[in-house]
């Protein structure tokens, strides 16, 4: 797994903005959705052991080949599947990345971030 990215400030570190509670979950079952298919399934797989179960079965991709797509592509696909403007689609992918800072391994969220383009930091 390559290590490219260390260092960099990540999405999770700025406010989300707010997020209607009645789209919270439609949002974070999208974002660990397109999450599963942007990193490779090992890394999935890994970051799937240190969630709760209710979420981590979606994070474990069918092929084990990460597709290549940017953050615009991301919020995009993540907005079809949560059926919400990308406004909210983004403020959702930036409020499970606070999440997924805090609720799992300092060296997992990192791993993670890693096999991202450094465009994610933006969002």
């Amino acid at each position: 797994m390559s290590r490219h990215g260390a260092g960099r400030v990540h999405p999770a570190r700025r406010p989300a903005g707010h997020v209607p509670q009645e789209q919270a979950q439609s949002l974070t079952r999208a974002t660990v959705l397109m999450l599963a298919e942007r990193i490779t399934s090992g890394e999935a797989r890994d970051l799937a052991e240190v969630l709760p179960p209710e979420i981590a079965p979606p994070l474990i991709p069918p092929a084990d080949v990460a597709q290549k797509f940017g953050v615009d592509e991301f919020i995009r696909r993540m907005s079809d599947r949560a059926n919400t403007g990308e406004t909210i689609a983004r403020r959702g992918v930036a409020a499970v990345f606070m999440t997924l800072e805090q609720a799992v391994p300092a060296k997992e969220f990192q791993d993670v971030m890693d096999q991202l383009p450094n465009e994610f930091q933006n969002i």
